[in-house]
């Protein structure tokens, strides 16, 4: 039903639109205690006009729900391997806690941005964690595809060493 190429633009659709619809339906977290030119930001958020970032934001989602909604069909009817969710999931939530993640760390505070600490200390070493789960799962898939033995090796059953049932 679907080609390779078209389920790899989804995924790469899917994982790149999903921080921004986060960051575009979150909105700007200002303090509304005080006007934005009298806040305090960790990080000076994007000068973008009031409401693009809305409108980002749902083209952004309508897209990843586009690329999720083509990737589920293709790996309901076994056009892609199951396994490769193992990848994209990971990235997916990556993808999520940095678009939350960069509404937090430019958010406009009275005094001390907490949420920003706490987003750099915790949230940078899991999505670290995430992207290098993905990385390993992706490279890991990549090269132990079932069927296929590297070569040079001449062991019995799958290449993974493991006899097949029955045998």
């Amino acid at each position: 039903m679907t080609n390779r190429g078209t389920l790899l633009s989804a995924a790469a659709v899917l994982v790149a639109a999903v921080p921004v619809a986060a960051w575009g339906l979150m909105g700007q977290q200002n303090s509304g205690e005080l006007p934005a030119s009298q806040l305090d930001y960790a990080f000076q958020p994007l000068g973008v006009p009031d409401g693009l970032d809305t409108v980002l934001g749902v083209v952004a989602l309508v897209l990843a729900g586009v690329g999720a909604t083509l990737l589920v069909s293709a790996s309901r009817s076994g056009g892609m391997d199951k396994s490769w969710w193992g990848v994209l999931v990971p990235l997916v939530m990556a993808g999520l806690l940095v678009g939350v993640g960069w509404r937090v760390l430019t958010a406009g505070v009275i005094g001390a941005n907490i949420g920003a600490g706490l987003v750099i200390v915790f949230g940078g070493p899991v999505v670290a964690g995430l992207l290098l789960w993905a990385l390993g799962r992706g490279v890991w898939l990549a090269n132990h595809r079932p069927g296929h033995r590297p070569s040079g090796d001449n062991r019995g059953g799958q290449w993974t060493g493991f006899a097949p049932r029955g045998a």
